[in-house]
């Protein structure tokens, strides 16, 4: 059919045709759906080739970027932009640190006060706590590291015994003769006490005067022979021999005064681990330990 069709509104030279209906529509949209073994299969097969793909690549050569053109060789190198990431990132980190501080110091109140403070100082421009200053010394602080209580304390009594033993030798005489003792005696006038003479007065000789042990009379050794060595070499030697045991004796007295200062420092940090509340009301020494007062508990 040719011409103008008014009722369909169609121009010359188309062909009328009826609408599809919905039917025919749906009919023609219907398309046969995979099964999902097949649609599985599919999906591991593009993973595949993906990673066909990337092993493709890794052996390819690597882009480089554009680097500095020869006429500007004399500048130094290119900046590429993860030279600007890093450099910019660096700046920003300490311009906000800058920020931080001056926001601090113009938020500080010059009035306020922590107990830190007293135990802090500044060295070098960093701020550094102040250690506490253990009163040991070196030799009793390896003692207590190394050693344990049962072991100083078992020390501690073998050297009391040596000493008693050295004391009952030796009868606490001094190596030199000579006794911090002083003996007084009392006169009713001036004129005795000028005339007072300590070798008449004892009835002793004047060489022996200065003996506080073994001072015997001038009728005794009037009497008595001498007895032991005479030679004055010999009594030399035993006047040496006399002298380093008393040395000898000294050093024990000090060890031992230090084996009883270890122990008690050792006792005294084994109370610390006490989960009791206590109050330092004695710091320690060289020779005595730190004092706690520990919170009386009564026992169940």
């Amino acid at each position: 059919m040719t011409g103008r069709d008014p009722a369909l509104g169609l121009g010359g030279g188309a062909c009328s045709a009826a609408p599809p209906s919905v039917g025919s529509a749906r009919a023609q949209l219907e398309l046969p759906v995979p099964e999902r073994g097949g649609q599985q299969g599919g999906r591991a097969g593009s993973a595949m080739a993906a990673t066909f793909r990337k092993a493709a690549k890794a052996g390819q050569r690597e882009h480089w970027e554009r680097g500095q053109p020869r006429f500007r060789r004399q500048l130094g190198l290119l900046e590429k932009k993860r030279d600007y990431k890093r450099r910019a990132d660096d700046y920003h980190k300490k311009e906000n640190a800058l920020k931080a501080l001056h926001k601090k110091a113009l938020e500080k109140n010059p009035d306020e006060f922590y107990f830190k403070m007293t135990r802090v100082q500044l060295q070098d421009g960093v701020h550094v706590i102040k250690q506490p200053k253990e009163e040991v010394t070196q030799e009793q602080l390896k003692v207590m590291r190394t050693q344990d209580l049962k072991y100083v304390e078992m020390k501690r009594v073998a050297e009391a015994k040596k000493i008693e033993r050295m004391k009952s030798e030796l009868h606490l005489l001094d190596a030199q003769g000579m006794q911090s003792n002083k003996h007084v005696f009392f006169f009713d006038t001036k004129k005795e006490v000028q005339e007072f003479d300590v070798a008449t007065h004892l009835n002793t000789s004047p060489e022996l005067v200065d003996r506080v042990y073994n001072r015997p009379t001038i009728e005794t050794l009037q009497k008595e022979t001498v007895k032991g060595a005479t030679h004055p070499a010999h009594l030399k030697k035993l006047a040496q021999q006399r002298k380093h045991q008393y040395s000898l004796l000294k050093q024990r007295i000090e060890r031992e005064k230090m084996m009883f200062v270890i122990a008690q420092k050792i006792q005294a940090r084994k109370d610390l681990l006490d989960k009791t509340s206590k109050v330092k009301v004695k710091k320690e020494t060289v020779n005595s330990p730190a004092v706690y007062k520990f919170k009386f508990q009564r026992k169940r």
